[in-house]
């Protein structure tokens, strides 16, 4: 008891932590998986030969995966917040700092020493250095981060939008989502601007990686997902009413997008690279499958309509996510290297393998460093931003 309180003076209760929602870890297993999916068929699409349903499956069936990652940061980023207490910046940003700058600033370390070893380019300069940071581009997956970053920055603007915002503002907001991604993705006079202005003008690049940092492509889904977490139990109430509904939106979203890839292969004569730079999430068909892919499997992992014995592996995927979403393009470098040196052909059913493969060593390295952090506490901080509980 404080000296200032009267004897009969109640305490004060703790304010009540709220349920773990398991779909929120599970979600980020799965998007784990998608994002290698992706990297492995970029692997994949150098075979000429590739097959184009396969590339479809790698490249064109996990296009939520990143997208819903912003859905699930911002619904446990909201989900334990009072949006109406006034918000504590400095805890806040201390953690922020903690979980995500401080791991993005050391693996984006850790790749350009090891691929300026490895490829011989050396360490860059100062100048390049910082314009690396800024823009996400050490390595290939890095750049999820700095969109992160750049979310959590105006987290205060958030806070107001959806405490004001109803369901006719969020329809305006995916509105204004499609209209904007679609510009900046199919504008050609916009893009043909970007790509004549000079290669030393510095503008260039400010336009050249505007997905890496402008969070407006993603302002929707971010918002949604914060939106879900303060309205959670009209949000449950909805996925239980509407189970059905989602379910089948959720596979014809699928299917349109399939459709959209399958169209521009078939009938545009695109190649498949081609093909999936044009059919991705910031296309009208990828937005509704994002949308509809967080409900479905939020829904899903809420109401366990699936085998419960799945449960054990969906929480070390979900668990180990960070590491393996920030590793796997080490372990796809090095099994490719092997694939090389032993003049092997990336075929569909080598690529199969190869996909489970990174998964699967991704996922071990996790489990080893996670440990090691258990008796180094260092390595976690560094790496995933894991604290020891005090």
């Amino acid at each position: 008891m404080q000296p200032s309180q009267s004897p009969a003076a109640p305490s004060q209760p703790k304010k009540q932590r709220k349920p773990r929602l398991a779909a929120i870890e599970y979600i980020r297993g799965i998007s784990m998986m998608g994002v290698i999916g992706i990297h492995v068929g970029s692997q994949y699409l150098e075979n000429p030969a590739a097959n184009m349903h396969l590339i479809a499956l790698f490249e064109i069936f996990t296009r939520f995966s990143v997208p819903i990652f912003f859905f699930i940061s911002a619904f446990g980023l909201f989900y334990n917040l009072d949006i109406h207490a006034p918000f504590d910046a400095k805890h806040f940003y201390k953690r922020r700092i903690q979980t995500v700058l401080i791991p993005y600033v050391v693996w984006s370390l850790l790749y350009l020493v090891h691929d300026g070893w490895l490829y011989g380019t050396g360490f860059p300069s100062p100048f390049y250095f910082c314009g690396i940071l800024f823009f996400g581009v050490a390595k290939y997956q890095l750049y999820f981060l700095v969109i992160l970053l750049w979310f959590y920055l105006f987290m205060p603007l958030w806070i107001s939008l959806i405490k004001k915002m109803g369901l006719k503002g969020l329809a305006a907001l995916l509105v204004f989502q499609i209209a904007f991604d679609y510009w900046s993705s199919y504008s050609v006079p916009f893009n043909i601007f970007v790509y004549d202005l000079p290669d030393d003008s510095l503008l260039k690049p400010i336009l050249m990686y505007r997905l890496n940092y402008w969070v407006l492509h993603y302002i929707f889904i971010f918002l949604l997902g914060g939106w879900l977490a303060v309205h959670i139990e009209s949000f449950k109430a909805f996925m239980q009413q509407r189970r059905t509904t989602i379910t089948v939106l959720f596979w014809a979203s699928m299917a349109s997008l399939l459709a959209y890839y399958y169209w521009l292969l078939l009938t545009q004569g695109q190649t498949p690279l081609d093909g999936i730079n044009t059919a991705h999430q910031l296309s009208p068909e990828g937005i509704f499958y994002t949308l509809m892919a967080s409900l479905f499997f939020f829904t899903i992992f809420t109401y366990q309509r699936y085998p419960q014995a799945l449960n054990p592996i969906l929480h070390q995927l979900g668990k180990h996510s960070y590491f393996a979403y920030l590793v796997h393009p080490f372990v796809i470098t090095y099994l490719a290297l092997a694939l090389q040196h032993a003049g092997r052909i990336m075929t569909g059913a080598i690529a199969i393998a190869f996909y489970f493969a990174v998964l699967i060593l991704s996922m071990v390295l996790a489990v080893v460093f996670r440990k090691i952090g258990e008796h180094l506490p260092l390595v976690n901080k560094l790496t995933i931003g894991v604290y020891p509980k005090k």
